[in-house]
């Protein structure tokens, strides 16, 4: 059974810094795109960050440009997200997806498998 497990999420004040994890399980992680996407209340899930299979490629929504960084070791089949300089802005639910065999950081379609979500919230 696969799984997507994220945590690390919580509540910070603006300035403030967060590491999200997602901790994968029951698959071959290394064949396996990965992204982050938020979902703030009433609006759409967007995408924030990816990363290719092998970790050399990332991409991000401009919002997070320079202030957020993914990363992933294919050791320990877990994705992180370090989040600097957080805003209020950056309050939502947080989750990770995988796309099988997705040698770079497209498409964003076509996920295989979704976690569950950790809350980030930031308070002005």
């Amino acid at each position: 059974q696969v799984r997507l497990v994220e945590s690390g999420g919580g509540s910070v004040q603006a300035g403030g810094s967060l590491r999200l994890s997602c901790a994968a399980s029951g698959l071959t992680f290394s064949n396996y795109g990965m992204d982050w996407f938020r979902q703030a209340p009433g609006k759409e899930r967007e995408f924030v960050a990816g990363i290719s299979l092998g970790g050399s490629i990332t991409d991000y929504a401009d919002s997070v440009k320079g202030r957020f960084t993914i990363s992933r070791d294919n050791a320990k089949n877990t994705v992180y997200l370090r989040m600097n300089s957080l805003k209020p802005e950056d309050t939502a639910v947080y989750y990770c997806a995988a796309s099988y065999r997705r040698i770079g950081v497209s498409p964003r379609t076509g996920y295989n498998y979704w976690g569950s979500g950790t809350q980030v919230t930031v308070s002005s």
